[in-house]
């Protein structure tokens, strides 16, 4: 047993000052008041006085395999390491392809899923790449996301991109349909994760699904919505129909589009224009590659995602945006567990999975995690390590 004493909790909702009793890999009670007799069990007890407990994070488009390759096989970015999670408070992380699913293929990504569970965190994937049709793990879409319980959704699935297969509306919405009823049909998501590229199209096809088919606006999530200030309008627009905005956390500042905003920027513009905090989601697209392409599609420079960014940009909505807190955490736990049907993620709450961070109140920097009940990083020292990591 774990026992956190005098901290402030957020569940993601502010809620005071509570001790919190972690049993096994549960959360089995939060409280006012604990008194824990001298005789009583083994039990480790954190202090947290001055700090911050927050639910662990969850970072839903992470490439766990690597990814890149985009200026030739000497970019290909390294498959990512248990410490480097943890040091960033993910506690739950969902692993993609990209654009390569030649090089890199289902079969890696679920076994590096499963790697990482075992190491220590809670971990699920996506099937597919940029590519329509879907490059499965079995012989289809929906065989995947119904028998593997790892896979709950397809993606990232790319439109308005260069570097996407260009897939037609009836193919992409094919698409939807069936990763929508393996979800139903398994109790998952069954969600599309949408890579949206710089082209001119934007998410028009998201637009036209909506205008033409009754499968919910909700069973697709289109991510680095904020690459440009006119793709993030088209977000507003999204989102004031009920739909999932995905902000991108990782970018290369030293060479960022005119009109690309922070991802804590395009939370603030999607609040002034009042989409419901509900809809947006952080993710950090850490180990993929950050390419820079010219007017004419020619690659300039690549840099590569970090899951750093994450609770970073979080952390610059708080100071530079004048978020609070409790809204602001919201976009990388609650809302996350919601949209991916996490139903024992996202929150601090009786019988909710033990995951936790927390923070000092003055630094606002991450100095304990928790995952699966197991102390993970403490006084922000990393325990918690993979297999190889310490060889």
């Amino acid at each position: 047993m774990i026992v956190i004493k005098n901290g402030e909790v957020y569940s993601p909702e502010r809620i005071g000052k509570k001790n919190i009793v972690l049993e096994g890999t549960r959360i089995e009670g939060i409280y006012d008041e604990i008194n824990v007799p001298n005789d009583f069990i083994n039990i480790d007890m954190i202090d947290a006085e001055d700090k911050l407990i927050l639910p662990g994070f969850i970072d839903s488009h992470v490439h766990i395999t690597g990814g890149g390759g985009e200026d030739g096989f000497s970019s290909r970015t390294p498959e990512i390491q248990l410490s480097t999670i943890i040091k960033a408070g993910i506690t739950t992380i969902v692993g993609c392809l990209g654009a390569d699913s030649v090089c890199r293929n289902m079969t890696d990504l679920l076994a590096k899923a499963y790697a990482l569970e075992e190491e220590g965190v809670t971990t699920y994937i996506y099937t597919g790449s940029y590519e329509v049709p879907v490059k499965s793990l079995t012989d289809s879409l929906d065989k995947d996301i119904i028998l593997i319980e790892k896979i709950i959704g397809a993606g990232e699935i790319a439109v308005a991109d260069n570097r996407s297969s260009q897939p037609t509306y009836d193919e992409f919405v094919r698409t939807v349909a069936k990763s929508r009823v393996a979800g139903l049909i398994s109790g998952k998501a069954g969600v599309v994760n949408v890579h949206v590229g710089n082209s001119k199209e934007g998410i028009e096809y998201i637009f036209n699904m909506i205008r033409n088919t009754d499968i919910p606006i909700t069973q697709i999530i289109p991510t680095h919505m904020n690459r440009s200030k006119r793709l993030l309008m088209s977000g507003v627009e999204l989102g004031k129909l009920d739909g999932i905005i995905d902000l991108t956390t990782s970018c290369d500042k030293d060479c960022m589009a005119d009109d690309e905003l922070t991802a804590s920027e395009a939370l603030k513009m999607l609040l002034d224009n009042d989409v419901n905090i509900e809809n947006i989601q952080f993710t950090s697209d850490a180990q993929g590659s950050l390419p820079a392409f010219d007017e004419k599609g020619r690659l300039i420079k690549t840099s590569i995602g970090s899951v750093e960014s994450l609770y970073d940009e979080v952390r610059n909505a708080i100071s530079n945006q004048g978020i609070k807190l409790e809204e602001a955490i919201k976009v990388i736990t609650s809302n996350v567990a919601e949209h991916l049907k996490f139903k024992k993620k996202g929150r601090l709450a009786k019988d909710y999975d033990a995951d936790l961070v927390i923070i000092d109140k003055n630094s606002m920097e991450i100095t304990d995690v928790i995952a699966k009940g197991k102390v993970a990083m403490r006084n922000g020292k990393v325990l918690m390590k993979g297999t190889y990591e310490n060889k």
